[in-house]
This record gives structure tokens, C-alpha cells and sequence, in this order.
């Protein structure tokens, strides 16, 4: 049932997945600098740079600064997080033109790559943004889920490794909470940590302090799990 509970956390992430796998988005951005975060870092054509600067100059003349352009593609790209994956990227990779100082752009490409179901470089861009602002608390606690799809993925065939992860998760989540503690997501994931280590009392702290805040991620699955296991009323 435990098992159940944390699949039930990552479901829309397979889903898109199996729209789009790994290696279809490899083949294409082999070809399209566009789906490569900072597009690769390649050097842009003159047409690839003229386009550029007309999208700055687009920003520019509705009276936006380039910080707060690029806060707004940040915004449109994770609302296309779960319905086109291509688009996501294309709006992060605006971001950076716009302000390559804007750390968001890691969390976005943390959250491309982690919908496509690679950790790893999830994490390697997650820890790049880290580096550069160790306090952003949704990065943290975005880095600390990767740890919970891998205590998931290895419960059946190495527990003991299994467990470093979840132990990894909660350090990281204990960090993010301390940063930001009316972050629900962090909080339902708390929660869904102590469930599966059967600390109830840390469960039903962290799932009552998200519930209080409107409950948006709990899903009803878990509701009923630790009610049953933890005796919530």
C-alpha cells in the first residue's frame, strides 16, 4: 500500500512520458538547439540572433524589463510542463535569453528532464541552480522528489539502498520546509515520507500543516491511506 501511495505522487510524470520518451527528445534535439537547455551554448546563426533580439525588443516595448520578461516565461513554461513538453523548453530557454541570472530557469530544466524520466540530468541541473542560489526552496525540494522516484524505483530490488534515498528526500525536504514552510508540495511530500518510514506522528504533522493551507496536492488516495494506517479523522 505504501508503495501505491508514493506511485500515485509521480503518475502524470509517466504518463507525459509515454507521449514523449527520452530518446525521441535526444534525436530531436540533436538537431534543435531549442530543446537544449541555454540551447546548448551553441553559437547561433545571424537568423537565430536576429530572432533573438527581435523577442527583447518585443518584451522591451510592451514596458517589461528583461527580469521581469523572463519571470513570465517561467511561468508560461510550467504551465506547459504536462501538456507540451517542446513549448516547456522553448519558454525556459526564453527565460534565459531574457536573464541568464534567473536561477527558475534550473528548476524548469530540472522539471523537463525529470517528466522524461532522467534523474540525472534532472539533478545535474537542479545542483547547478543550487550552486548559484542555495535557498531556492522549489529547486530543493524538486531535487528531493528525484530521491523519492528512486527510493520507489528501488524498494523491491535493493531496500537498504532504497532507504539512503528516502533518508536523502526528507534531509532535503527538512531543508526546503525550513525556507519556505507554506510550500504544500513540500509539505505533502513530507508527509508521504514519515508515511512510508510508518512515522505517523511526522505524517500527520506535515499532511495537517498542508491540509490547513488548502491541501492542493493531497490526493485523495493518501487521504484515505492515512486515515486508515494513522487513524486520521
Amino acid at each position: 500500500m505504501r508503495l501505491f501511495i508514493l506511485l500515485s505522487l509521480f503518475i502524470s510524470l509517466q504518463a507525459f512520458g509515454q507521449q514523449l520518451t527520452l530518446e525521441e527528445w535526444d534525436r530531436q534535439a540533436a538537431t534543435n538547439i531549442r530543446l537544449l537547455p541555454k540551447y546548448g551554448l551553441v553559437t547561433k546563426t545571424a537568423e537565430q540572433k536576429e530572432a533573438d533580439e527581435s523577442l527583447i525588443a518585443d518584451m522591451l516595448s510592451k514596458g517589461l524589463t528583461r527580469q521581469e520578461a523572463s519571470k513570465q516565461f517561467i511561468e508560461v513554461g510550467f504551465k506547459y510542463l504536462y501538456k507540451d513538453l517542446k513549448t516547456a523548453m522553448y519558454r525556459f530557454n526564453q527565460a534565459y535569453l531574457l536573464d541568464s541570472t534567473n536561477t527558475d530557469i534550473y528548476w524548469g530544466y530540472g522539471g523537463i528532464y525529470m517528466v522524461l524520466g532522467d534523474l540525472n540530468r534532472a539533478r545535474e541541473q537542479y545542483q547547478i541552480g543550487l550552486k548559484k542560489n542555495p535557498n531556492h526552496s522549489k529547486i530543493i525540494t524538486d531535487l528531493a522528489t528525484c530521491s523519492m522516484i528512486d527510493f520507489f524505483n528501488l524498494s523491491s530490488t535493493n531496500p537498504e539502498k532504497s532507504n539512503v534515498e528516502l533518508d536523502k528526500a526528507i534531509n532535503l525536504f527538512s531543508q526546503s520546509y525550513k525556507i519556505d514552510p507554506k510550500n504544500q508540495n513540500t509539505l505533502f511530500k513530507m508527509s508521504v515520507c514519515y508515511y512510508n518510514k510508518k512515522d505517523c506522528e511526522k505524517a500527520l504533522l506535515y499532511y495537517n500543516e498542508c491540509m490547513t493551507l488548502g491541501g492542493d496536492p493531497v490526493t485523495e488516495d493518501y487521504k484515505e491511506a492515512i486515515k486508515t494506517a494513522c487513524g486520521k479523522k
